[in-house]
């Protein structure tokens, strides 16, 4: 059994609705799920969501709601986690080559969710998971309290980026998914 997979990159059509997460996860919500002992939070959502992982809406060191689109690669990742690089705390590394941009992280628990990446006509490419079992009434679980059950991390492509060719890889081994999107090879091209 191969460690590094491919994942399929799903499209969605220009015109077409982004997946749509839609419940905002507000700061003291999430404080309070986390901290309630009711709630059912085990290992796997505090490793998912830990200072540090990609996941986490406090990875840019305030809070962030991860459903919302983040135009990552406007940042350069030394900055941005510098404070998280210094005491070792950070799952997740992404930059930009001559041809390519690239994500990697950590997905704490990954070997155990199916880990999804779709991109849309509007330049975003979401990253979705299960770290805990949907609800048994069949009900989408993205459609309310999504946290609970899995978790979500949408960022924005960069202008340039070929959004047809996307592709994501995930290491079984090591938990980690790695994305690169390749550039468009004239900025005047459109992508499929």
């Amino acid at each position: 059994m191969p460690q590094r997979r491919a994942i399929e990159v799903r499209q969605q059509a220009d015109g077409g609705a982004a997946p749509k997460w839609r419940m905002s996860l507000l700061e003291n919500t999430f404080t309070a799920f986390l901290q309630s002992p009711g709630a059912g939070v085990d290992a796997a959502a505090k490793a998912v969501f830990a200072e540090g992982s990609l996941l986490s809406p406090y990875l840019f060191g305030k809070f962030f709601d991860p459903a919302d689109a983040f135009p990552l690669w406007e940042f350069e990742s030394e900055v941005l986690l510098a404070a998280l690089r210094r005491c070792g705390r950070t799952a997740v590394d992404w930059g930009e080559t001559e041809s390519e941009y690239y994500l990697r992280a950590d997905i704490p628990g990954g070997r155990k969710c199916d880990v999804e990446v779709s991109g849309d006509g509007a330049r975003v490419v979401d990253v979705s998971g299960l770290w805990r079992a949907p609800p048994a009434d069949g009900r989408d679980w993205r459609a309310g309290r999504w946290w609970e059950h899995g978790f979500v991390r949408r960022v924005e492509l960069p202008e340039d980026a070929d959004r047809a060719r996307v592709e994501a890889y995930f290491d079984d081994a090591e938990g980690s998914l790695e994305i690169r999107v390749p550039k468009r090879i004239n900025a005047g091209d459109t992508a499929a």
